[in-house]
């Protein structure tokens, strides 16, 4: 799907720009012919910002891997109380 790209001038009648945000099709609003600001559906920004927070975590973890090493699954478990 092309995006939606619309002029911050638009807003003045914001039903219209609101009405064309869905999932999947966010709203580009420009200002002075310059991509400025973001309009998107709030489980969207959401489902985003779970992805964001999972990516970094999960860089973390590397990192650490990196710095500290890693743990066997015998070790991991036995640190957990599963053994």
């Amino acid at each position: 799907m092309m995006p939606v790209i619309k002029p911050i001038s638009d807003l003045r009648s914001y039903n219209t720009v609101l009405n064309d945000v869905e999932f999947g099709t966010p709203v580009f609003l420009t200002k002075n012919g310059r991509g400025r600001y973001v309009l998107m559906d709030i489980d969207e920004y959401e489902k985003n910002q779970a992805s964001l927070a999972l990516l970094s975590a999960l860089a973390e973890g590397e990192i650490s891997a990196k710095v500290q090493g890693c743990l066997s699954i015998d070790e991991a478990e036995r640190r957990l109380g599963l053994k």
